[in-house]
């Protein structure tokens, strides 16, 4: 059997519900229809508040804390497929919380693997992200990153930028962190005007890419051992590579 879900966390705590009580036995979890024609069974969940709820609810009194954290920072690797290990990490917690800290479970091992994996993915955009100073004095910051973890960034740099107000864009997910006098979180960003920079940014980002090119010497380029260092994935961005 072939479970469909919209890919909302509430979606897919329905999809528990449906699993656990309905004796579902799915092998795979999927957030659309499979183009091509597939000979097993599909099911569509449809988010329901109301189990969503309850599970969550449940998993709040059963699971250990640290439990319970993973499994909201697994649903913020949304590149990869986790959901059937997800699924059965949660229903294994509700047979015996215990076990959430067994590697020999497959599951276990896969999602706690896949969190570090997540963690080390903040821990370089937070040196790689790099921010630009607009006309209001506002830090904004544009990124494209492999997980969701525009969440992550705004916590870090919230200890980090006092009470300088900043944005974190994540492009590709219409997301934002904002920090500001009257809100911080994260916000949908449904349309998007690229922003006007300060003159000082302007005149910052021009000393910053000629100090960059300055210190470089050319006769020990090594553009193998620099992209190990700083992967072309976290480049789209920094004002170096501009």
């Amino acid at each position: 059997m072939i479970l469909v879900y919209d890919k909302t966390f509430e979606g897919f705590l329905t999809l528990v519900y449906d699993v656990y009580y309905e004796k579902l036995q799915p092998k795979k979890i999927v957030t659309k229809y499979p183009n091509t024609l597939l000979l097993e069974d599909i099911l569509e969940i449809k988010t329901d508040e109301e189990k969503s709820l309850k599970v969550l609810e449940a998993m709040k009194k059963k699971f250990p804390k640290k439990c319970f954290e993973l499994i909201l920072n697994i649903f913020m690797c949304d590149t990869k497929e986790f959901e059937l290990n997800l699924l059965r990490y949660i229903i294994l917690g509700f047979k015996d919380s215990n076990e959430l800290f067994n590697i020999n479970q497959k599951e276990v091992f896969f999602l706690q693997n896949l969190e570090k994996e997540l963690f080390r993915h903040v821990h370089k955009m937070t040196g790689f992200a790099r921010f630009e100073e607009l006309e209001d004095g506002t830090l904004y910051a544009k990124i494209e990153t492999k997980f969701n973890i525009v969440h992550f960034l705004g916590k870090h740099f919230f200890k980090r930028l006092n009470n300088q107000n900043y944005i974190i864009h994540d492009i590709n997910r219409k997301l934002a962190f904002i920090k500001n006098s009257d809100f911080l979180g994260v916000q949908n960003v449904a349309s998007f005007e690229e922003p006007k920079l300060s003159q000082d940014e302007q005149k910052f980002k021009k000393l910053w890419t000629t100090f960059f090119e300055a210190v470089a010497i050319q006769t020990r380029e090594n553009k193998k051992c620099q992209q190990n260092f700083v992967p072309l994935l976290y480049r789209t961005y920094m004002t170096e590579f501009l």
